[in-house]
């Protein structure tokens, strides 16, 4: 009986000194937090090679760039494909970029064209108009703006593409492969309940890009990243 209530007591003692142990650096960081970081990375992993030269040397034009750090095949719904990314927006005046907002990306025909599951992938945005629509809670990629394969590949960095004129170009690089996507009917949604995790209060698009009422400092590092590659 006695050997009984000693196995209990030690464990109630395990179970708090549980309770109590401090977080590790894992659990403190949040998902959104981790997905800002993963979009550096993949910011960083296009822009650094050669076959993007034309993403890198026109972002200076861009009004805008949305980065999904993994898009999977059957990611966001069954039988279709999605991810969730961030996106910054240049202030026109001062040149400098947004705090970032959250949204999904998904829908049931888009695929990669190159065979593969997943992809780093980037939008870039070239008009007001593209810019304006993901203010809204949601829009469809080739209904509420136009949106087409940017150009990839070592030569094509002075190319001048025959579909300039869209919303939106697309970039996608999976497994060291590069390939046009098609994102024709995607549907792009705000993640509201991350917007609010990330600044600690509910906000919308146009709170944190145009009348910046929130920050947070955890966005720096992908800001800089940003502001330095489109300044070259």
């Amino acid at each position: 009986m006695k050997r009984k209530v000693v196995l209990i007591m030690a464990l109630a003692l395990a179970l708090a000194l549980g309770a109590f142990a401090p977080a590790t650096a894992e659990d403190s960081i949040s998902k959104p937090e981790t997905l800002v970081e993963e979009a550096r990375l993949t910011l960083q992993s296009l822009t650094s090679d050669p076959n993007f030269s034309w993403l890198t040397t026109h972002l200076k034009d861009a009004q805008g760039v949305l980065i999904i750090p993994q898009f999977l095949k059957g990611g966001f719904i069954i039988g279709g494909s999605g991810g969730s990314g961030v996106l910054l927006v240049r202030d026109r005046q001062s040149g400098q970029w947004s705090q970032p907002v959250f949204y999904t990306l998904g829908g049931l025909s888009i695929g990669l064209q190159m065979g593969g599951e997943a992809a780093q992938v980037i939008l870039m945005v070239r008009t007001q108009r593209g810019v304006d629509a993901l203010m809204t809670s949601g829009f469809k990629l080739g209904g509420d703006a136009a949106v087409a394969a940017g150009p990839i590949g070592m030569a094509m960095e002075g190319a001048t593409p025959h579909n300039l004129s869209a919303d939106f170009l697309s970039f996608a690089k999976a497994k060291g492969a590069y390939a046009g996507m098609s994102l024709e009917g995607a549907i792009v949604k705000v993640r509201n309940d991350w917007n609010e995790q990330y600044y600690g209060k509910p906000v919308s698009p146009t709170d944190i890009v145009v009348t910046k009422a929130v920050s947070n400092p955890h966005s720096a590092a992908l800001r800089a990243v940003l502001g330095a590659v489109a300044r070259r």
